[in-house]
């Protein structure tokens, strides 16, 4: 039986966006090692279900498609952002750190 992660996405680094964070995504565990393919030098593995990437609105859902088909499943929760307080007006007080 394979393992499944749902979990909600954190955003992409690349970008202040917060697009792809909403949604629940089911993945499933790799079960096999990943190894260079000696030709072209890919990275493979045996199994496909690594491959395998479903999204659902709610956690709700998720969690009800994997008990009907029988899944090992593990939630993972999303970490909370932390949002700092600033002023524009910090950034000249007297007795800041200039660097």
């Amino acid at each position: 039986m394979a393992l499944a992660r749902i979990l909600r996405p954190a955003k992409s680094a690349m970008s202040s966006g917060t697009a792809k964070t909403k949604q629940w995504v089911l993945e499933f565990e790799t079960a096999t090692k990943r190894q260079a393919e000696p030709l072209m030098g890919w990275i493979s593995a045996a199994d496909t279900l690594n491959q395998v990437r479903l999204t659902f609105d709610t956690l709700e859902e998720a969690v009800a498609y994997a008990d009907k088909h029988d899944l090992t499943y593990a939630v993972e929760q999303p970490h909370q952002k932390q949002i700092k307080p600033k002023a524009y007006a910090d950034n000249f007080r007297f007795d800041r750190i200039r660097g």
